[in-house]
Formats: structure tokens, C-alpha cells, sequence
């Protein structure tokens, strides 16, 4: 508008976009972020600025506090008199084969091997490096590092992903969730993690803290994933969250989650799009127990979508762990076939055996359909991630 018009221009935007939270309509939008899009709208020639739903007097005070400094006609004017807004221009990004060594062997149509090692509850991570070195010795290409899974307080998993990478010579995928942060923290933690080496990165939303070991916890959740691979996007082309310059462009390699067991697998296409429209390169997936549901799954997604797919394994340790994952894990499908061949398996005590006979199986069967495979296991159960690992011939 400010290209045509002479007149002043108002911008009063909502709090951003209402979420329904236990039948209540929440505007999740902080009062800092409200305020950067302030300083925006005055910039692009906004004389009056404010806010329209959701806005309370913290946003107001924020705003008033971000625009104080801002002059008004901060803005230029082009040769015919209108008003320009001074924008910064994005840079070209740097190639995906350059990005990372995983990057470059999913660009060149490779397959991978990544294994998942969660941190530890303590400060400690001796241990974990430990098995990162054992995995590298024996050719797993990348250390799945996951952010503090099933709301549970662990080490920061870019703190372990740091160490995994200095300490055991092996490249990784840090998760990054937006449960517990504000955009204005993941952008610290995301140009921290870029500058420390750390460059294939997981975007998830992250489960909610009652499903964790402090149900009482709040999360701040100002973004989902969707929101937040816009967001890393923006940094691959050099620009911040606000859009301002922010010199060399970072070169995240950008993954989300995409679920083969949702119970709306239409639902789930649909987010899963708009994750692809947002910049991301490749997706891992929930665990993986039925091959035919999984095929199913592939082929609606390779109809419109070219992403390489990572297709996560989980060897199953018992029956009860069997249970546990067919009934208490949201979004996770085991089929009863499954279940009974642990039921069968456990009351001859052989429940590791035929969990890892079971992974096997699907692994080799899914293969043909993936570009590598993510791998969990318990954080001592290294052999039976390594007995999948031979059943993908990887």
C-alpha cells in the first residue's frame, strides 16, 4: 500500500493466530514478537500501529517500547514519491550437497544409517559418547539426538549433539523443539548450534509436558514445527526471524516428522505439505511395525512430494514393550500380529530375539522404499541396533 498511496497507513494486527487449547480460543503470539513486527510495519511506512484480538496491555507495552526509537519516516522514498520500505534481500542459499555429509549422500541418492542415542538425565555424557564411537566404528553415518523425547528432562540435546560430533568423530541430527522455547531463544540456539558445527537439524513441535515427568510444567510453544522450519528457512538465506540481515546465510539441513500411523493420515499429509513448503529436505518417521500400511503411505507421498524419506525402526524388547507401544504411544501403530508374536516370544523367553527377528523383517522390506533408516533402542542395547543395520545391507 505504501508503494500507491500517500495517505497514512494503520497496521493493529491480532496476537497471531488463535489455537483451540481444552475449548478455549488462545492467542499464543508474545508480546517481543508482536513488538518485532512493530518495528517492521513502521519501517514498510505504518504511522499507527497497535493491535487488534488477542493483544493485552503487555503487547502494548512491548510495541510502545520497540517503536519509542523508531522515527517516524524511517522508511525511504522511491523517485515517484511513494514510500519504500527498507527491506533486506535475501542471499542465495547455500546448496544442499554442501550442507552436510548427509546432506550430500541424500543428494547424490544415497541411502543412510542414523541410530538414535538419547542423552542422559545428569550432567554426564561419558557414556553416550562411548556408544557414538562404537557406532562410528562400525559404520553408522550419523547420531540421532533427540530434544528431551516424551517431555522428559534430560541434557540439552545440542549440548550432547556438540559433544557427540567433537568428541566421537561422528556427524548428527540434533532435534530441536519448540515446546520450550520462544522464538527469540531458538534463534539464539540455532546460530550457536550453526556456529559449533552442527548443521543437520530435526524441527518438531514436541510432546506436551503432561505426557512428561512434570505434568505441571508449562510450554511455551509460540510456533509449531511448521512455523519454526519457516523460521530456518529464513536463516538459510541470511535473514533473522524479523527479516533483518544477519550477514552469511547459514546452511541448516532441514528434517521434520512426518507420521505413517496417524490416525488421520489425511490430516497428516496436509501438515506434512505445508512442512515441505516451508523448506524441508528430508523427514523421518514414527516408528515403523507394519510394511504394508508404510507402503501405502510412500506412495502418497512420492504422488506429490520428492523429499527423501527416513523411515524410523524400533526393535522391540518385550511383551509389555509391545503394549506399551501399540496403546500409550499417540501415533504409533503396532498391529496385533505383532503383539501376539511377542506374546508367544515372551512366554518362551526369547522376547529380544524375535523383537529384533521382527525389525529385521520390516527393515528389509521397506528398504527399496526409503532413503535411510533412524534406528531407537535402549541406551544399552547397541547389538540389536547393529542387527537391523545388517538387515538393510547398509
Amino acid at each position: 500500500m505504501a508503494h500507491v498511496t500517500q495517505r497514512r497507513l494503520s497496521a493493529q494486527p491480532n496476537a497471531g493466530k488463535p489455537r483451540e487449547i481444552e475449548g478455549r480460543n488462545l492467542y499464543l503470539c508474545s508480546p517481543d514478537y508482536m513488538a518485532s513486527y512493530a518495528r517492521r510495519f513502521i519501517n514498510a511506512g505504518v504511522r499507527l500501529v497497535g493491535g487488534c484480538c488477542g493483544t493485552t496491555p503487555d503487547h502494548i507495552r512491548a510495541i510502545k517500547t520497540a517503536v519509542r526509537s523508531q522515527a517516524p519516516g524511517g522508511s525511504r522514498r522511491d523517485g515517484k514519491g511513494s514510500v519504500a520500505p527498507a527491506v533486506a534481500v535475501p542471499s542465495a542459499p547455500v546448496a544442499r550437497e554442501q550442507k552436510s555429509r548427509m546432506a550430500n549422500t541424500l543428494a547424490r541418492g544415497g541411502f543412510v544409517v542414523s541410530v538414535e542415542l538419547v542423552p542422559p538425565r545428569g550432567f554426564q555424557a561419558d557414556g553416550l559418547v562411548e556408544q557414538a564411537r562404537r557406532l562410528n566404528i562400525h559404520g553408522v553415518d550419523l547420531i540421532n539426538v533427540p530434544d528431551s523425547p516424551r517431555a522428559s528432562a534430560r541434557m540439552s540435546a545440542l549440548a550432547a549433539a556438540v559433544l557427540v560430533q567433537q568428541q566421537a568423530g561422528v556427524e548428527t541430527i540434533l532435534h530441536y523443539a519448540c515446546r520450550d522455547r520462544s522464538l527469540l531463544g531458538m534463534q539464539s540456539d540455532l546460530l550457536g548450534a550453526h556456529s559449533m558445527g552442527v548443521r543437520n537439524v530435526l524441527l518438531i513441535t514436541g510432546d506436551p509436558p503432561k505426557v512428561g515427568d512434570y505434568p505441571d510444567a508449562t510450554a511455551v510453544s509460540e510456533v509449531d514445527s511448521i512455523g519454526l522450519a519457516n523460521a530456518v528457512s529464513r536463516l538459510n538465506t541470511g535473514l533473522d526471524i524479523g527479516g533483518q540481515a544477519i550477514g552469511s546465510p547459514t546452511a541448516f539441513h532441514i528434517g521434520v516428522a512426518v507420521n505413517p500411523g496417524a490416525l488421520s493420515l489425511d490430516e497428516e499429509l496436509r501438515r506434512f505439505a505445508y512442512k515441505v513448503e516451508a523448506g524441508a529436505e528430508f523427514a523421518v518417521t514414527q516408528p515403523v511395525f507394519d510394511a504394508a500400511d508404510f507402503r501405502i503411505f510412500v506412495d502418497r507421498v512420492r504422488a506429490h512430494h520428492q523429499i527423501p524419506i527416513i523411515a524410523g525402526l524400533l526393535p522391540l524388547e518385550s511383551l509389555r514393550h509391545a503394549e506399551f507401544m501399540a496403546n500409550e504411544v499417540p501415533g504409533v501403530r503396532v498391529p496385533e500380529a505383532v503383539v501376539e508374536r511377542m506374546r508367544r516370544a515372551d512366554a518362551d523367553g526369547r522376547a529380544v530375539e524375535e523383537g529384533l527377528a521382527i525389525a529385521r523383517e520390516v527393515a528389509a522390506e521397506i528398504r527399496p522404499l526409503v532413503r535411510g533408516v533412524q534406528i531407537s533402542t535402549a541406551p544399552k542395547a547397541i547389538d540389536m541396533a547393529l542387527g537391523v543395520i545388517e538387515a538393510v545391507g547398509a
